[in-house]
């Protein structure tokens, strides 16, 4: 199916973006509607990154040896896959990197299948290591703010803070700045999104795991729902999605999906507001 793109206006309201969305943070919440963090909450108990400090221990020498990892790691997974002609799917996680992220990757390695991480910079802050592998395996890495906040409840300052600041963080590691952003709980208006150019990348399909602690729903959930060019939502700090991941994998992959990454989906021309690549999505 040719991939294609749902644009919204501008003045969409964040009630109307936010309908269903199930975004959460590493650390609970008792009182949480969806079972998150309470916006603006820490998930690593971190109040502040040592940009300095780090800068002196990454440096620009250890950051270059990374750009070779990246490059064989796209080298070694062929020609690009043309998701006009074959059915490609993205596979998003959110919140991370945590302590689950390192199986996972073993996981997408075994399929060959990249994916996007949309991480929260305190997260990025406190494991840096598992960012940089994430990165090095080929895998697209996306900004989901420094804290996990609703953007809708911030000031534009605010709003910039928190993009600038998991910038900071996962370039500190990686050495990369996202090329895309994801707003925590998909809250978005025409405020939060005059405040970066970049793509702001929503999904088509929601898998629950927030809510639904269990595997074997989690990947149902996915596997029923996928069509060609959708953006899958799922979250790496919660380990029973993690060890859902092969049964979907394998699933998909008998049915001719291709594991891309959001930028691959959309052929490295991802839209402002970004939905699904096989039509409109549904929120």
């Amino acid at each position: 199916m040719i991939a294609t793109a749902l644009l919204a206006a501008a003045a969409c309201g964040a009630g109307q973006l936010a309908t269903g969305t199930g975004t959460v943070q590493a650390a609970p919440r008792s009182d949480a509607r969806d079972g998150g963090s309470a916006p603006g909450a820490s998930p690593t108990g971190l109040s502040e990154w040592p940009y300095a400090g780090l800068s002196q221990m990454w440096s620009k020498a250890s950051q270059a040896l990374l750009a070779p990892m990246i490059a064989a790691a796209e080298e070694a997974r062929g020609h690009p896959v043309d998701c006009r002609r074959a059915k490609c799917v993205a596979l998003t996680f959110d919140d991370g990197p945590g302590r689950y992220t390192d199986a996972l990757l073993k996981q997408l390695a075994a399929y060959r299948a990249r994916a996007t991480f949309f991480v929260v910079g305190q997260n990025a802050a406190a494991y840096p290591w598992i960012l940089r592998r994430t990165a090095a395996a080929g895998h697209e890495i996306g900004n989901h703010t420094w804290s996990h906040p609703d953007l809708t409840r911030l000031s534009a300052a605010g709003v910039r803070s928190q993009l600038a600041r998991a910038d900071q963080a996962i370039k500190a590691a990686t050495g990369i700045v996202p090329r895309i952003i994801r707003p925590p709980y998909g809250a978005l208006n025409a405020a939060v999104r005059m405040q970066s150019s970049r793509p702001m990348v929503m999904w088509s399909v929601d898998t629950l795991d927030w809510r639904f602690r269990d595997s074997a729903k989690v990947a149902r959930k996915a596997v029923r729902s996928v069509r060609p060019g959708s953006i899958i939502l799922f979250h790496d700090i919660h380990p029973t999605t993690v060890r859902a991941m092969p049964w979907v994998l394998k699933s998909l992959s008998k049915r001719g999906y291709k594991f891309v990454t959001v930028s691959q989906l959309f052929g490295g021309a991802t839209p402002r507001l970004a939905y699904s690549g096989g039509g409109p999505g549904i929120l």
